[in-house]
C-alpha cells in the first residue's frame, strides 16, 4: 500500500464521525429542503403548521426553510473542512446523507404528521397511500444509508489490516 494511500485511510479513521456528521446534516437538511419546496411552495399541498392562519403558516414554513438551510450549510462547511483535510470519505457522507435524510422523513411522517398533527401530507385525499409512499421511503434510504456506512467500516478494518502488514 502507497504513503499516500495509508496518509488517507488514517485521516479517515481519524475523521470518521464528521465524515459521518457532515453527511446526516447534509441529508436531514437537504431533504427538509426539498420537502419545503415541493410540497409547500410549489403544490402548496400544507404549510410547516396548519393549524392556525395562512400568515401563520408562511411564518412556520420560513423558520422551517431557515432550519433547513442551517442543517445544509453546516454540512458543507463539515465537507469543506474534511475536504482541506484529505480525510473527505465518500462512502461514509453518502451513507450519513441517506441516514439523515430518511430519519428526517421518518420522523416528519410519524411525530409530525401523526403524532403532533401539525400537518398532513395533503388533504382531502386518502392519506394511506402518501403515508406508506412517504414512511416506506424514509425506511429505505434509512436501510440504504446503514447499509453504506456498515460497508465503509468494513472496508476501513480491511485497510487498518494492510496498513499493518505493510508496516
Amino acid at each position: 500500500m502507497a504513503e499516500s494511500q495509508v496518509i488517507n485511510w488514517t485521516n479517515r479513521k481519524s475523521y470518521q464521525k464528521r465524515n459521518l456528521w457532515a453527511g446526516i446534516l447534509f441529508g436531514l437538511g437537504f431533504v427538509a429542503f426539498l420537502d419545503e419546496t415541493l410540497f409547500h411552495q410549489l403544490l402548496h399541498w400544507h404549510k410547516f403548521y396548519d393549524k392556525s392562519t395562512v400568515a401563520v403558516g408562511l411564518v412556520s414554513d420560513g423558520l422551517f426553510h431557515a432550519f433547513s438551510w442551517f442543517a445544509t450549510v453546516g454540512g458543507l462547511f463539515l465537507v469543506a473542512d474534511l475536504r482541506r483535510r484529505n480525510a473527505l470519505w465518500h462512502k461514509m457522507f453518502w451513507g450519513g446523507k441517506l441516514l439523515g435524510g430518511g430519519a428526517f422523513q421518518l420522523y416528519d411522517g410519524t411525530i409530525q404528521h401523526k403524532v403532533m398533527r401539525i400537518h398532513q401530507i395533503r388533504y382531502h385525499v386518502d392519506i394511506v397511500p402518501y403515508d406508506v409512499v412517504w414512511n416506506g421511503s424514509a425506511i429505505v434510504m434509512i436501510a440504504a444509508g446503514l447499509l453504506l456506512i456498515k460497508s465503509a467500516r468494513q472496508n476501513a478494518r480491511s485497510a487498518e489490516r494492510l496498513v499493518l502488514h505493510a508496516t
